[in-house]
């Protein structure tokens, strides 16, 4: 059975990541973006992560450009934006696709996990999240709109 321990990413400084490193962490990932009306989300993001992570959360975070070109800046300027505006420190990945076929095999196995509206594989924009538990399954899919503060029952659930 695959799960999201099955694949790597490249994190925003060019290393490539096991996602197996985060074997036991409940997990949240997120497709970013530093110019979209939802941007301000981070903060959200980054206080979810900083209110659970002693307790196992970890939030990945991997910028798209896919949506109205909404993050297109390099990886270097990517994370010096979220740093700088929103003291992210979670971890966060090279930029990706997240739809069509460049997709990053990632975002390929989490939108065949948990489809969106009316079964729909495909992102609809940027921030849309994905939980998964302790052992690297997916457990839920959250629309963009859906704000980080509001998954925070669903996130300690997960972690009791």
């Amino acid at each position: 059975m695959t799960t999201i321990y099955d694949f790597q990413a490249e994190l925003l400084e060019g290393e490539q990541k096991n996602l197996a490193d985060y074997q036991g962490k409940v997990l949240l990932v997120v497709n970013t973006a530093s110019q979209c009306g939802l941007t301000p989300q981070f903060e959200g993001l980054e206080k979810l992560y900083q209110d659970y992570q002693q307790q196992g959360l970890l939030i990945l975070g991997f910028p798209c450009n896919q949506f109205a070109q909404q993050d297109p800046a390099s990886n270097e300027e990517i994370g010096s934006f979220c740093q700088r505006n929103y003291g992210v420190s979670f971890p966060m990945f090279a930029k990706v696709d997240v739809n069509g076929p460049t997709a990053h095999p990632l975002y390929q196995y989490l939108t065949t996990e948990a489809k969106g509206i009316l079964g729909s594989q495909s992102i609809k924009w940027n921030f849309t999240k994905f939980l998964i538990n302790q052992k690297g399954l997916v457990v839920k899919r959250y629309a963009p709109i859906v704000k980080p503060e509001k998954i925070a029952k669903d996130i300690q659930r997960l972690l009791a």
